[in-house]
């Protein structure tokens, strides 16, 4: 897997869209967030896991698309969020350390229930 497929709020809806078991993990980030340049910075690390998971890795700038960050009512980046046949699983609002992103999106995408501070739409 390579790093999240960059989207546009019209490609975002499309997919959630699509019914699909596959979890959609979608990265919200913007320019210039040094939270985000943290998780940048560890996605190498990651990558080769998440490509072992049923995961569609998708990310939106939410500076250049804020209507979305107000859609889901973003107040910090960066953010995840966790989807499943078109439905919301819940939301990481920060990043924690490898440990712990990766036994959410493993959970999530293995059963999709809400776990580890994944929080419930």
């Amino acid at each position: 897997m390579t790093a999240p497929r960059a989207l546009t709020p019209p490609e975002l809806d499309e997919l959630l869209a699509e019914p699909s078991e596959r979890l959609l993990l979608l990265y919200l980030w913007g320019p210039d967030c040094p939270n985000c340049e943290i998780f940048k910075r560890q996605l190498p690390k990651l990558l080769p896991e998440l490509a072992t998971l049923p995961v569609d890795f998708v990310s939106l700038d939410v500076y250049e698309y804020p209507e979305v960050a107000r859609r889901y009512a973003i107040f910090g980046i960066p953010h995840f969020l966790l989807f499943k046949n078109g439905k919301k699983l819940g939301k990481m609002s920060e990043f924690r350390g490898d440990d712990f992103w990766l036994a959410v999106v493993r959970e999530q995408a293995l059963d999709g229930d809400a776990v580890g501070g994944a929080a419930k739409p």
